[in-house]
């Protein structure tokens, strides 16, 4: 992925070309950013198992012979336990009443549950269209296929249905024709060629967080973040300079590990990473910093790029 240090010309977009933007919402653990990274055949929005891995709202470009949509990958709506979980929750809301479409994310191998009541009840309100994406839909079990979607079916108001899978692209490509069917008519907002909009900075700082969500266990993934320090482009390779944030030192010990083993591991998985998305050699240093309750601090959030915009 290229990061341009100039805005190139945008194409003249054909008759009838749709643009505009697309949120995706949902509870944690939906699917939302794996499917984000299916659609636009790219990796833009790190992906775990734990709960709450998307913070920011990123956005993903996809453009079609008919339509470009900028995709909001935005933080699960959950019940906030700390000033950090309010200002995501408040970041997924406030998308809301900023987009074209909304896309509801539900896991769809399971049947509709209170959380996704409480969504579809946030949504009544919203003037943009809104689609229901039933997501895992590779876990269905043919037999349970109508049961299960009937009670998606029941507990939206006339909302379109569409069965997909994230981790294989099925259905993906009829949900893709139906988002765009909804957006105004309207020139090409970016380059056609062009995946993601977000700053190079917050790119590399992710893909560190998600190693640590993948090596660590616990209370560990949601007590860390990442700021990126410095990047330094020095010729055959790129330095990245970074910080991990934790609340208190008994996690920066587990995050280090016997003779800093965990922290390479860290490291070697996200410099791989990063190296497939700078497209050249990187080189990583690491640093663990401890920063007593800062997901309680809105100055520290703020400087971390939490404000719930």
């Amino acid at each position: 992925m290229e990061f341009p240090t100039a805005i190139p010309a945008l194409p003249t977009s054909p008759a009838g070309f749709r643009s505009g933007f697309v949120a995706l919402i949902g509870r944690p653990n939906v699917g939302k950013s794996t499917l984000l990274n299916q659609l636009v055949g790219e990796k833009v929005a790190i992906t775990s198992p734990v709960a709450q891995t998307t913070r920011n709202r990123l956005r993903a470009i996809l453009t079609t012979e008919a339509a470009q949509l900028v995709l909001l990958d935005t933080p699960g709506i959950h019940k906030p336990h700390h000033l950090l979980g309010e200002r995501l929750v408040q970041s997924a809301r406030r998308a809301i009443g900023e987009v074209d479409v909304v896309l509801l994310l539900v896991d769809g191998s399971e049947p509709a549950g209170r959380g996704d009541g409480f969504i579809v009840e946030l949504l009544q309100h919203c003037r943009a269209p809104v689609h229901l994406a039933l997501n895992k839909n590779d876990l269905v079990d043919p037999a349970r296929a109508e049961e299960l979607g009937q009670s998606y079916s029941e507990l939206v108001p006339g909302w379109p249905l569409h069965p997909v899978s994230a981790l294989n692209g099925r259905g993906t490509s009829e949900l893709v024709a139906a988002l765009a069917a909804d957006l105004p008519e309207g020139p090409h907002l970016y380059p056609p060629d062009a995946v993601s909009d977000q700053p190079e900075q917050l790119l590399l700082a992710e893909l560190i967080r998600e190693q640590v969500l993948h090596n660590t266990r616990e209370e560990i993934p949601h007590s860390v973040a990442v700021q990126i320090e410095r990047i330094v482009d020095d010729g055959p390779r790129t330095a990245v300079l970074a910080t991990v944030l934790v609340e208190r030192s008994s996690q920066k010990g587990i995050l280090i590990g016997k003779g800093g083993r965990m922290l390479k591991e860290i490291g070697s998985g996200a410099r791989q990473q990063m190296q497939k998305l700078i497209d050249g050699p990187v080189y990583l240093e690491l640093f663990v910093k401890v920063v007593p309750n800062w997901r309680r601090n809105a100055a520290r959030l703020s400087e971390l790029g939490y404000t719930g915009q």
